[in-house]
């Protein structure tokens, strides 16, 4: 969330003298977007961040995408994914476009080593599990529920404190902000927002790491992943201050916007990226007019696919949906109700669903390991 912070010991004026104990100099990194242009931090280290003992190439990223084909609705069920591995290894990628990748993670264990990605921001959703994100910028814990922001160039690892975990895991390559509609011109959260700054949590615990040895930081960027040894820890800052560092927001924080009759998926937006946005479906009264129809009108999707990440509770326009549930309903086709879900919405007072919703505004492609979560009669689920 761009707003100020700090967090440990800065110097009071930036780019000047800021000495150790020893009379040594912190080392001074800036850390920002678009260059010098975007929102930025200064990081305050005990070593040099550019002092590097070793490099190596791990491997190309690489997703094999499918061939085109008839264009359908489709229903990937991602609680049979595997559980196992670190935070990176266990991720499964299912869709993406140039703008943005979606996938799952069930990792079991905490990452032996830190990671940053260098094009673009992620958004983590922890469905299930707890622990934190350890990063540069300092400990954030994190809970079912949370969206976890970690902007472009944050090195990072994720430390699990239950057995396992169960992520939505998107990759961005732009900056992911809260909408603009609810932002004034100076940034700051408007009153008809969903959500405040107080809902919004950012590093707590800031430690520097003064230690020696062999530390690994394994960075994506140019569509490679390469293995960076360093013989201190990378997590050394005593301090930083500035816009640029993770935070997270809980869905459960997300106030519903509701009416009369029923509102479009737009009131539910939560954030937004390039060419893409994300919105959280929560428990919410429904609409009060008295003929009001509380399930969703049919609706083609006007120049956008829709993916929606099913949660928990009951999913009343849905059929044949699960947690973990993933549905893609591409531009081009209406989409809608299951049979009787309209008329049985009529008198119910609310909705108890939770679920993330990723609209695109370029057209999605399917990566072909997801092909073994997919249900293949999906788009037949509208029949009587």
């Amino acid at each position: 969330m761009p707003h100020y912070v700090k967090l440990g010991n800065v110097p009071p004026k930036r780019h000047t003298q800021f000495r150790k104990e020893d009379g040594g100099l912190y080392y001074e990194q800036l850390m920002g977007t678009k260059g010098f242009s975007g929102i930025q931090s200064l990081i305050y280290h005990i070593n040099p961040p550019t002092q590097v003992k070793a490099v190596k190439k791990i491997k190309d990223i690489h997703y094999e995408w499918e061939e085109k084909d008839a264009l359908k609705h489709r229903h990937f069920g991602t609680a049979s994914v595997e559980a196992g591995g670190d935070f990176l290894e266990a991720r499964v990628m299912f869709l993406g476009n140039e703008d943005l990748t979606i996938g799952v993670a069930r990792p079991t264990q905490s990452m032996p080593y830190f990671y940053r990605n260098g094009e673009g921001d992620e958004l983590i959703f922890v469905h299930e599990g707890e622990g934190k994100i350890e990063s540069i910028f300092g400990e954030l814990s994190f809970y079912p529920g949370d969206y976890l922001i970690i902007p472009i160039g944050t090195t990072y690892r994720v430390v699990l404190e239950t057995s396992e975990a169960r992520f939505l895991v998107v990759e961005s390559n732009s900056e992911i902000v809260p909408p603009k509609r609810y932002r004034n011109a100076h940034g700051q959260l408007l009153e008809h927002s969903p959500f405040c700054e107080r809902d919004f949590r950012v590093p707590e615990r800031l430690e520097a790491k003064d230690e020696r040895g062999e530390f690994e930081v394994r960075v994506r960027a140019q569509g490679m992943l390469t293995s960076y040894l360093y013989d201190f820890h990378p997590l050394d800052a005593v301090g930083w201050d500035g816009y640029l560092y993770p935070y997270a927001f809980s869905i459960h924080d997300f106030e519903p916007i509701t009416g009369r009759v029923h509102q479009p998926p737009t009131v539910h937006q939560t954030f937004e990226g390039h060419n893409y946005v994300v919105c959280s479906f929560v428990p919410r009264l429904y609409d009060y007019h008295p003929l009001a129809v509380p399930a969703p009108y049919v609706h083609s999707n006007v120049e956008s696919d829709e993916v929606l990440y099913y949660v928990a509770g009951e999913f009343m326009s849905r059929k044949g949906i699960s947690e973990g549930s993933i549905t893609l309903h591409p531009s081009g086709l209406p989409h809608g109700p299951h049979p009787g879900k309209m008329e049985g919405s009529i008198g119910k007072k609310e909705t108890k669903e939770l679920a993330v919703m990723i609209d695109t505004f370029r057209p999605l492609r399917v990566v072909k390991q997801a092909y073994s979560y997919e249900d293949p009669n999906y788009m037949y689920s509208w029949l009587p």
